[in-house]
Parts: C-alpha cells; sequence; structure tokens
C-alpha cells in the first residue's frame, strides 16, 4: 500500500485484506466428527490467543522422540533439538489431503538436510513420519476414524465396480475418474514403448479410488464454503476474491466477509453432512456386491462376497457445537 503523512485517513490506499483457514482441511475434519479437542487445536473454539497446530505437533513429536531416545533409539538421539515446527509443517499441512508416508518423509528429509549429516537423513526422516502420524492420529482421533470411513467406503463401491460418486451439499456431483489403465504397445525403430491411458469403460482403479476419497471430499467441502460465501458476500454487495482456503475483500468490508464466511461454514457444517452421504452411498450402492479378499482389510470384518454397506459404520460425533465458530476471531485470520 502506499500513503502520505500528509493525507488524511480516508485517502488512504490499501490492496486486498486476506484471511486464510487455519488448517481449513483438519478444520471441515473436526467439524464433521464434532470433535472437540481437535477443533481447539485448529481455531474453531474462541480464544484469546491463536492455536499453532504445527508447533503443537513438533512439541508431541519431540516428547515422542525424547522418550525413545532415553531407551536407546539411535535415530531418536540424532534428532535431538532438531525437532521444531518448520520440520512438521508441510507434513501436518498435507496429510488430510492424502500425502503418503513417502511423500511426508521427503518432506521431512528436506527440511532436515543440512541439519544432520546426510547419511543420516533418510532413517531420520523416515522415524520422524511416523511420529507425526501418530501425534495427528492422536490429536484428531475422530478425523482419523472418518478418513478411514471415507476410504473403506470408496473400497467397496469400487470393488463393487462403480467409480466412487456424490453430490456435495450445493448439489454438484462428483465423480472420481480413476480407472485401469490401458495398455498399447508403440514399436519404433529404437525401442518398444508401452502407452497406458485410462479408460472410463474400464474398471475402477481400487487402489486410487480408495487413497483419493478423504482428500477430494474435504476439498469438496472446502470449495462448498468458499462457494457459499463468495455468494452471501454478492448479495450484500461486496467484492470477494478467494484460492482455496484464502479470501479476500477491501479493508472496509473485512468485518462484513469474516461475519458471513463463519455464518456459512456453521451453515454448511449443522447439516448432517456424513450422514447425508452415507443414505446417498446406501441409495446409489446399497444393493451392489462386492468379493471381500481379508477381514483385516475392512472395517465390516467380513469376507467372500459381501453386501455394500455404509450407514453401519459411521464414525460417531463428539460434543462440539460448531455454533462457536461464529464467536472465534482466529477461524479465518
Amino acid at each position: 500500500h502506499t500513503h502520505t503523512r500528509s493525507r488524511p485517513k480516508y485517502n488512504y490506499l490499501s490492496t486486498f485484506c486476506t484471511k486464510d483457514g487455519s488448517c481449513n482441511g483438519l478444520q471441515h475434519y473436526a467439524a464433521l466428527g464434532h470433535d472437540f479437542l481437535g477443533a481447539e487445536q485448529v481455531n474453531l473454539t474462541p480464544r484469546e490467543s491463536p492455536a499453532d497446530l504445527y508447533t503443537t505437533v513438533a512439541k508431541m513429536v519431540d516428547k515422542r522422540r525424547a522418550a525413545q531416545a532415553a531407551d536407546g533409539k539411535e535415530e531418536a538421539k540424532i534428532l535431538e533439538g532438531k525437532i521444531h515446527r518448520k520440520v512438521v509443517k508441510q507434513t501436518v499441512m498435507t496429510v488430510v489431503y492424502g500425502v503418503t508416508w513417502v511423500g511426508g518423509r521427503q518432506q521431512i528429509a528436506r527440511q532436515l538436510k543440512g541439519t544432520i549429516p546426510d547419511e543420516h537423513v533418510f532413517a531420520c526422516s523416515n522415524y520422524i513420519v511416523g511420529l507425526v502420524f501418530d501425534s495427528l492420529a492422536e490429536a484428531f482421533k475422530n478425523a482419523r476414524e472418518i478418513q478411514n470411513w471415507l476410504s473403506d467406503s470408496a473400497r467397496q463401491i469400487s470393488r463393487a465396480g462403480k467409480p466412487v460418486q456424490w453430490t456435495t451439499p450445493l448439489g454438484l456431483p462428483v465423480v472420481q475418474p480413476y480407472h485401469v489403465n490401458t495398455e498399447k504397445q508403440v514399436q519404433t525403430m529404437l525401442q518398444s514403448i508401452v502407452r497406458k491411458t485410462p479408460e472410463m469403460t474400464n474398471p475402477p482403479n481400487v487402489r486410487e479410488q480408495k487413497m483419493a476419497m478423504p482428500p477430494n471430499f474435504v476439498h469438496s467441502l472446502d470449495s462448498t464454503h468458499m462457494m457459499l460465501t463468495a455468494l452471501h458476500c454478492q448479495r450484500h454487495g461486496i467484492t470477494f476474491v478467494a484460492v482455496h482456503d484464502c479470501f479476500w475483500t477491501h479493508a472496509c468490508t473485512v468485518d462484513v466477509m469474516n461475519k458471513l464466511c463463519r455464518e456459512q461454514f456453521v451453515a454448511l457444517h449443522d447439516s448432517p453432512v456424513l450422514e447425508n452421504l452415507a443414505e446417498e452411498f446406501e441409495e446409489k450402492f446399497g444393493h451392489l456386491s462386492y468379493k471381500e479378499y481379508s477381514a483385516k482389510r475392512s472395517l465390516t470384518g467380513r469376507t467372500g462376497m459381501v453386501q455394500c454397506a455404509f450407514k453401519g459404520t459411521l464414525p460417531g460425533r463428539g460434543d462440539f457445537d460448531v455454533k462457536q465458530v461464529l464467536e472465534s476471531i482466529y477461524f479465518f485470520s
């Protein structure tokens, strides 16, 4: 922004003011599960100062590391004084969007590079990613249960031969486009190349359907929240710009946008989002059967040819009242 001391306040020229969600994916998971502990960690509850999930997870990881260092674990001893907010931030940020163990290890390895001897980076990053996942599972137990339910539902549907599909709270139909590749061998003068292309007429790719379901579903919720906020900002005649969970408006209308942003999040999660999803799955896929190869890979514990079922394994809810978001200063800040 630009201004001069001689100009009166009303001539101050400002750029857009931005408001960011606080670990927005986990905010949606905490609201879905009405998880009070998780809600506190991502600023869904009113607080005098903002919660910093990345610092909290770093402290949880280091506490586990210290205990294991006392037991003689080599990686834990090497990492003394090396685990801080920046080391875990990217993995914490992306775990809700489906980052894998390998992806998380690579993220952490980049942060460790130069802080410990190179020969220990692989083992130590592999060690830390496990602690990060365990710490998040402890802090967001309900979120992990919801992720597992979404993954298992996708696995059932795709094993029954259908791509996963659902309707967002805005009424937008979503279909996951992950199918088994068709392989075609192309012979050139120099070499033979196998070209793989996904075909919508091929069976669903079970692994990809399952892995993509939790992040895609959460993305469908955060996009719903963004669109609802945009629509209500338009009705109030104020400028609104957004990229994912970063909302912008002019300085003079920030208070209005803040109010609308919170109201629409509450409106979204005051509705039975997961229950509606389970109901839609039952209607579309409940009549289908699939082959269950191992009881260990199913929340139902069934084997053989089994019928798709979704309502019975739906995770329970906690006691968090999502209306507390209306009073949370740091929800989007």
